[in-house]
């Protein structure tokens, strides 16, 4: 059966250029032979993924027209068509997933568009998601009962908590288990937006700096070889510095509209109690089950890999994901009823940044493939910008392309890209390229609080609070937030520190 496919193959794609091996043949015209071929890959679909063998180089930047496509429907549709986007948001990330990967398939053929779509799935989204949904749902168990004033003073040192938990726990695990009690202590408030943003600015992205824990750019960087506590050396003044200034911008801008502006409704809905306590508390042994899953997956590497259709999948990495799904499992089974509605907990955030970034790792696919190819890719200018002319890197630079890449691509991808871009050795980075790893370190983890779109928990926090009843701006709304409080703050770091 095989030796047919093979056979088959080889008539239908006779018209193709020949090429040298480990390089791509691209089908020149639409012509009847080329159908032909497409439909005669499909009935053998193959399982070795020849996406591997893609170079970055021979694409053009017209194969990120998809991601940005996304991009863009992120930002426009809750703007023009809130509710159409409301009961579409899935079949429009699918949408554009396909957009990308049927033209692909005709281009490259079909094995090089199933590899990357499994290498997307499996390398990439799939742990992902998996350490997203345990984090989320064991978080999403400890219900903080009673109700505290918010007052700015109570809400800077919440913010603060979460800030200094998060590279514990996780931006995700900390953002859920604070974002809730937060919101109850200001449902008496006629200004909640800022407290929200600034959520995101700290807990949610900023806090996570200190360990491959807080942020997943970090944990790829663990994985790669960078020492467990080299990112809490390096990086704790910068965070520090960024932390204090936007706590006490906060605590300003938030006296104010508490103070001055009248911020009180005339009816609370949730007077306050005293008596402050916790439920489900089986969710911090599990929350420290899914902190120990992480850690052995980056420090057990038996040397033991699977290949899925040409995806390599290390047994620690599958372990720890099958481990992750079991613990979320224990955590819906053995939280107590109360604490899950006492935190209003239900399924719409993890779904929404389910479908969306499942569409999202699958268009990023020939974007990252372009930023690896360095100068000769189609994005070769990056490289340019961020060395000299004697090839030295500049490590500002790394810092601002790294962050604001971070802002639209995925943050962890984009870590690994500059990463890779910067030498790629663990060893070499942590000492004589120290510097430079901090910039691209901070770049990724600091400026993935510039969009919804930078680091998973911003979408999570968003939804949350819109379905409390929190009116958070749109897309370019947040960007005006962003780039009016922490532009001008990463510019003073880049002076202070890169």
């Amino acid at each position: 059966m095989r030796s047919s496919c093979v056979a088959r193959k080889d008539v239908a794609l006779q018209e193709r250029v020949a090429q040298p091996r480990g390089t791509v043949t691209r089908q020149r015209t639409w012509s009847r032979s080329g159908v032909l071929a497409l439909g005669s890959a499909l009935s053998c679909w193959p399982l070795a993924a020849s996406a591997a063998s893609l170079d970055g180089a021979s694409l053009s930047a017209w194969w990120g027209m998809p991601f940005a496509g996304i991009l863009l429907s992120i930002a426009v549709f809750p703007l023009v068509a809130p509710k159409f986007w409301h009961h579409h948001f899935g079949k429009i990330s699918a949408g554009w997933s396909v957009a990308f990967l049927l033209p692909f398939a005709f281009a490259f053929g079909v094995s090089a568009a199933s590899g990357t779509l499994i290498h997307a799935l499996l390398d990439e989204y799939v742990p992902f998601i998996v350490l997203l949904a345990a984090l989320y749902v064991v978080a999403g168990g400890i219900c903080v009962t009673g109700n505290l004033h918010g007052s700015a003073r109570l809400n800077t040192a919440l913010l603060a908590l979460g800030t200094a938990l998060a590279s514990v726990m996780g931006t995700t695990g900390a953002a859920m288990l604070l974002i809730r009690p937060l919101l109850r202590a200001n449902d008496n408030r006629k200004h909640v937006v800022h407290v929200v943003v600034f959520f995101i600015f700290l807990v949610a992205n900023a806090g996570g700096s200190l360990t491959p824990l807080g942020d997943p750019p970090l944990f790829l960087g663990f994985l790669n070889g960078v020492g467990f506590f080299w990112t809490t050396a390096h990086l704790a003044l910068p965070m520090l510095f960024v932390c204090a200034v936007l706590l006490a911008v906060f605590y300003a801008l938030d006296s104010y509209y508490f103070r001055l502006h009248g911020d009180l409704l005339a009816v609370d809905p949730s007077p306050d109690t005293h008596g402050v306590g916790v439920t489900g508390k089986i969710n911090f042994v599990l929350l420290a089950a899914v902190i120990a899953l992480v850690l052995m997956s980056g420090i057990w590497k038996p040397g033991i890999v699977f290949d899925v259709a040409g995806t390599q999948v290390a047994l620690q990495n599958a372990v720890r994901d099958a481990a992750l799904i079991a613990v979320t499992l224990l955590s819906l089974a053995m939280t107590p009823r109360a604490a899950r509605e006492g935190n209003a907990f239900n399924w719409a955030p993890i779904e929404e940044v389910a479908k969306l970034f499942a569409g999202i790792f699958v268009t990023i696919a020939p974007v990252i493939m372009m930023l690896r190819a360095g100068e000769a890719g189609a994005f070769g200018g990056i490289v340019h910008l961020v060395n000299d002319t004697a090839g030295q890197p500049r490590d500002d630079m790394y810092f601002w392309a790294t962050g604001l890449l971070s802002s639209f691509l995925d943050n962890a991808p984009t870590y690994l890209v500059f990463f890779n871009l910067a030498g790629g050795d663990a060893q070499t980075l942590m000492t004589t390229g120290a510097s430079t790893l901090a910039a691209i370190s901070a770049g990724a983890v600091f400026m993935g609080a510039n969009s919804y779109i930078g680091n998973a928990p911003n979408f999570m926090v968003k939804a949350i609070a819109e379905s409390r009843g929190v009116r958070m701006p749109g897309f370019f709304g947040y960007l005006a937030w962003s780039g009016s409080v922490l532009m001008p703050l990463f510019a003073a770091t880049t002076w202070i520190f890169f």
